[in-house]
């Protein structure tokens, strides 16, 4: 009297699947798309770029070639680096600060009536306080 397993093998299957696709959208689908940004952000860089190295050195584009490229950190010192050796880019982080605050700003102006609104309904409860 073994209990031998004679089951359905379906089941297993199924689960085997479903733990695979998992692992792939979790783990390495995203990798992925990281490398491709990297990719792209190390073809796209441009002279005067202030970016970080893997090694954690800031500088700014002061020439490209191919696959390197001469990086200023500071007066008259420049190394020249390979491409690949690029982390990120501290430029666009500035540009996309400097484009959100300008949205902020055109924001504020489309809607000065509920500035007006606000800054009255301050100045009413701050006159209450006062008498």
């Amino acid at each position: 009297m073994s209990g031998g397993g004679g089951g359905n093998p379906l089941p297993t299957l199924i689960f085997m699947g479903a733990i695979f696709l998992v692992m792939y959208f979790f783990m390495i689908r995203p990798q992925q798309k990281k490398a491709k940004e990297q990719r792209e952000f190390q073809d796209n860089v441009q002279k005067g770029d202030k970016v970080v190295t893997n090694g954690g050195i800031h500088g700014k584009i002061a020439q490209i070639e191919d696959n390197t490229l001469l990086l200023e950190v500071d007066k008259n010192t420049k190394m020249r680096i390979e491409k690949s050796m690029l982390s990120h880019e501290l430029t666009k982080g500035m540009r996309d600060r400097q484009s959100n605050d300008k949205k902020d700003k055109d924001n504020d102006k489309d809607k000065p009536e509920e500035g007006k609104k606000l800054k009255n309904e301050v100045q009413d409860s701050q006159s209450e306080e006062n008498t």
